[in-house]
């Protein structure tokens, strides 16, 4: 069988379990040879048969998110290794890098500090280190396999962040405020959604990551009460949101006396961050 056969039997059976069949195929077959996509598509009418080719298309086929099966995906164009059930890096969290970066464009005075919460990979706190190199940057997860994954992901790309294993901001010395920036890519999916969400993420990504109560918001609400007394006056927390709660994330803040409060879309113009400053 030549590889565009393979390539075109792939994406049929795919079909059925993914909305880009054909770009998964590519991606899946061209990791099986060892080769980038753009040599596999130069090489499809040569016969060969990945040994292993038949076993990532099974896990695929289960609804796995191909970053898993690859062991790493590419977030603000670094590449970060990813394993189950730790949240795959998404591109609606490059907006929250975005916006801290857009923030500390200005001098904030003495040395930056930055704090991103719920971590996850580390990839949000890895980028804002490579781009604010003289930044201290600390992150924190609560979940312990999260923190091992981050600090590899630290040690990847010899960034100098501090992750820490703890609720929220209870690891955090009292020493490291005050902070200029927090960021937060929180759980935020209402209890009730979980069985609307799609199978790829409900049959391998940790739905304590994902799921805040009744309506999604109760991490949100701890982190927007608790910021005040680790943020010096100005400074920001801009954490990530569902599409459908920029009104209520954005009442929070402003309940709790942030200033120049926003809600920021995503490019599918959906509500995606929301920031504001401490009064």
């Amino acid at each position: 069988m030549t590889l565009g056969e393979r390539l075109r039997s792939a994406t049929r059976a795919l079909e059925a379990v993914t909305d880009t069949p054909r770009l998964d195929a590519e991606i899946l077959l061209a990791h099986a040879l060892g080769i980038s996509r753009a040599k596999l598509l130069a090489e499809l009418r040569e016969a060969h048969d990945p040994a292993d080719f038949d076993a990532l298309l099974a896990r695929r086929m289960n609804h796995e998110p191909i970053a898993y099966i690859l062991g790493e995906w590419e977030f603000f164009s670094l590449r970060f290794h990813c394993r189950a059930p730790i949240l795959v890096p998404r591109p609606e969290t490059e907006h929250l890098v975005e916006t801290a970066l857009d923030f500390l464009r200005k001098p904030v005075g003495d040395r930056t500090r930055i704090l991103d919460l719920c971590t996850g990979s580390g990839c949000v706190a890895v980028v804002l280190a490579r781009h604010c190199p003289d930044a201290a940057v600390w992150a924190v997860d609560i979940n312990p396999a999260a923190v091992a994954l981050a600090r590899e992901n630290v040690a990847r790309h010899a960034s100098r962040v501090q992750v820490l294993e703890g609720d929220l901001f209870a690891p955090l010395p009292r020493d490291v405020a005050p902070l200029d920036v927090i960021v937060a890519n929180p759980p935020y999916v209402a209890d009730g959604e979980w069985d609307t969400l799609p199978e790829v993420i409900r049959r391998h990504e940790d739905p304590v990551a994902l799921l805040s109560g009744a309506d999604g918001l109760d991490c949100v609400r701890r982190i927007v009460d608790e910021a005040r007394g680790w943020l010096r006056p100005g400074g920001l927390l801009a954490m990530e949101i569902a599409e459908t709660q920029g009104d209520a994330a954005s009442a929070l803040l402003e309940a709790h006396g942030y200033t120049e409060v926003s809600v920021l879309s995503d490019l599918a113009g959906q509500d995606r961050i929301v920031r504001g400053l401490r009064s």
